[in-house]
């Protein structure tokens, strides 16, 4: 395994203005600001350039509003794999009851086909939100993987930086309190894995990966936000976590938002965000950097691509989902 190149699904979570401000209590939200029209040709011509087809996790609401269509389509256009990231982009979607998770999928699904021409097929939950209901009716409705979790202990400190920068009400706090994750969720399996679900059914599961071990994260944004000190400090972290992604056989899923190239010139309401003192053209130059770095030493994937590899290995491992305790893996576990 390690003397060959391993895949490394790219995946975006397309974000928009008014979710961000809706998270963080902002009631400026309800007029569903949006930077999508001037996100996409920036982001476009970075993947261009670079040769790289990614995945980007589409908000159903964003997709059904006519300023945002030119946006998303060009992104289908261009070759780019479309998956669900829920209707409201609500990361407290694990509270949902059964019949309002399917009516947001399904209101997803027919907004994302309308626009993209393709029912999507894998789905990543806001703000690594799941639930063993969100799981099964994935799984009912034929996704071909789930993306929604993120291995690491860091979410709660994420957590607290977020509630000390926002205005919430105690209402708005208890939503919100699972927010980025637990510290037990370090113990969650940082390779893929079946979800076994009621009525003998499975769901594969590709985790955001965090760096081997450490269990720290490594996208873009944690990388953005090392960079502010230093570089060399975040060069050194970058091709660390890869090298033992490597070393451990780890085929790292690489996740990416609207952020990591959008700057307080293009969306200066949004300041109070980590790494928004950074410039566009810094955030897209960096960016750049570290896509080609991925490139040159993994064979990068859609998530869909990923998941159809990983249909040919030996048996993955396997977590019953039952709860959000840490995972029991089966023998088979990588």
């Amino acid at each position: 395994m390690t003397r060959e190149r391993l895949p490394a699904s790219i995946s975006l979570d397309l974000d928009n203005l008014w979710s961000y401000l809706k998270t963080h209590g902002n009631e400026e939200w309800r007029t569903r600001p949006t930077y999508l029209p001037e996100f996409a040709p920036v982001i476009l011509n970075l993947l261009d350039d670079l040769g790289l087809k990614i995945t980007f996790f589409v908000v159903g609401l964003d997709a059904d509003r006519d300023e945002n269509l030119d946006a998303i389509r060009s992104l289908a256009t261009a070759g780019h794999e479309i998956g669900n990231h829920s209707y409201e982009h609500e990361p407290w979607l694990h509270r949902y009851s059964p019949p309002a998770i399917e009516d947001e999928l399904e209101r997803t699904e027919l907004a994302i086909e309308r626009v993209a021409g393709r029912r999507p097929r894998a789905f990543r939950g806001p703000g690594y939100s799941w639930s063993p209901a969100l799981l099964s009716a994935l799984a009912r409705r034929d996704y071909v993987l789930d993306a929604s979790t993120l291995p690491t202990w860091i979410g709660p400190l994420a957590r607290s930086y977020y509630f000390a920068s926002a205005k919430l009400t105690p209402a708005q706090r208890e939503e919100r309190a699972a927010l980025f994750g637990a510290w037990g969720n370090a113990r969650w399996p940082n390779t893929p894995y079946h979800w076994t679900l009621d009525g003998g059914r499975r769901l594969l599961e590709i985790p955001v990966t965090v760096f081997p071990g450490l269990r720290t994260p490594f996208h873009f944004s944690y990388l953005l936000w090392l960079s502010r000190y230093s570089e060399r400090v975040m060069w050194t972290y970058l091709h660390s976590a890869l090298a033992w992604c490597r070393r451990t056989g780890t085929e790292p899923s690489i996740l990416l938002h609207p952020l990591d190239a959008l700057g307080p010139d293009v969306s200066p309401a949004l300041r109070f965000f980590p790494g928004m003192d950074l410039r566009t053209d810094r955030k897209v130059a960096l960016l750049r950097r570290v896509l080609q770095t991925i490139a040159e030493g993994f064979t990068p994937l859609t998530m869909e691509a990923h998941a159809a590899s990983l249909a040919l290995r030996p048996r993955l491992g396997a977590r019953a989902a039952t709860s959000t305790d840490a995972p029991r893996l089966s023998p088979t576990a990588a």
